[in-house]
């Protein structure tokens, strides 16, 4: 199975995982949505700014997803993962606001990252504020 990852630009993430900083790629839900229970060790991840084009790849090692949460536990889920998440020991107040209500998070532990020849998706029929696609095979959403 293929992921792609679609990133906020402001917040420099790609390359930090070129560099080996971020190592984990977290999503926070009101419910459970995509990648929820649809991503496996050995499936690819690409990730792409928006905007952009996808530009890296990596290959997913573990997934660990939690439900229920409290906003106790999602900021304690935030503190633990913060250096292999966002390659930063502070966590922004954005980012902070952004989970503060969220009931599911899923870390997505990823290796093998290459930086790959940048190619343009077709979002067609993910809905256009989609920020995680899933195809049994990124070609199919490839544009020519």
């Amino acid at each position: 199975m293929d992921h792609i990852a679609i990133m906020k630009k402001e917040w420099g993430l790609l390359e930090k995982i070129l560099r080996g900083e971020k190592t984990v790629e977290s999503r926070w839900y009101q419910a459970k949505r995509v990648p929820w229970g649809r991503i496996k060790p050995g499936d690819n991840i690409y990730f792409k700014n928006s905007g952009e084009p996808v530009s890296i790849k990596a290959r997913v090692k573990k997934v660990r997803q939690f439900a229920d949460l409290t906003k106790e536990k999602a900021n304690q889920l935030l503190s633990q993962y913060a250096e292999a998440d966002l390659g930063v020991s502070e966590i922004m107040p954005e980012i902070k606001e952004h989970v503060r209500d969220k009931r599911y998070a899923i870390f997505v532990f990823f290796d093998k990252v290459e930086r790959i020849k940048p190619f343009q998706i077709n979002k067609a029929g993910f809905g256009t504020m989609s920020a995680w696609l899933l195809a049994d095979n990124v070609k199919k959403i490839k544009k020519a």
